[in-house]
């Protein structure tokens, strides 16, 4: 979540029932704050609060219903800018969840040819060797395709930091890649899963995300 979005009180904080497994008080505070905000200000700190949410819930085994439509009203008439890959990215995750083939299409197309002629724009510059694979990698997870999710993300994992945004923001991206780990036919994409969760646990002790994420691990006998 965005750590400038002006949020609801403590109370109805949707990070909060995230992280602790509370996914149906997610998505009512998400309907009943989130959203809103979004229709009425289309503000970029709202597109990324609504659609890093949705995605996280996703990764989850959520069902999201129909929300990714509203959100790719607000987000479509973006998805030529290319200002900033942070916000790309988030319009992609919008056109994906959306089921738009045609505006998912038009991004990346636009984004690629953005990169090919990049002139002194630092972020079309940054395009070609992390923001297209990045986006490549949220194209393959919606395609069912986890082994070309780890093979994407993992090579640029630490450059992550270079498209803007908080380390809570991007973590919607470490948290795909160690999804996707977790669901891999490769062994050495399995290790990847393994590694990630103890470097994960290690780094944020006591976290009931990084719990549940074990959790899944062992019972597909990664932990073992």
């Amino acid at each position: 979540m965005s750590q400038h979005h002006i949020s609801p009180p403590p109370r109805v904080n949707p990070g909060t029932s995230f992280f602790q497994g509370e996914y149906e008080a997610a998505l009512t505070i998400y309907d009943d704050h989130i959203l809103p905000s979004l229709r009425v200000s289309g503000a970029m700190l709202d597109v990324v609060d609504s659609c890093s949410m949705l995605y996280r819930l996703q990764m989850e085994g959520v069902s999201v219903g129909e929300r990714w439509q509203d959100v790719l009203s607000v987000t479509q008439k973006h998805s030529r800018d290319h200002i900033l890959l942070f916000n790309d990215v988030h319009f992609l995750m919008a056109s994906l969840g959306a089921g738009d083939s045609r505006t998912t299409q038009e991004l990346l197309t636009t984004l690629r040819d953005a990169s090919e002629s990049p002139g002194e724009n630092y972020q079309h510059l940054l395009a070609r060797d992390v923001g297209l694979p990045l986006c490549q990698a949220l194209v393959e997870a919606q395609s069912g395709n986890p082994d070309g999710v780890v093979e994407l993300l993992q090579p640029i994992r630490y450059r992550l930091v270079q498209i803007g945004g908080s380390n809570a923001q991007r973590d919607v991206f470490n948290q795909l890649l160690i999804h996707a780990a977790l669901n891999c036919s490769s062994g050495i994409h399995k290790n990847v899963a393994r590694s990630l969760l103890m470097e994960r646990d290690a780094l944020k002790p006591n976290s009931p995300l990084t719990a549940r994420l074990i959790r899944r691990a062992a019972a597909v006998h990664l932990l073992q």
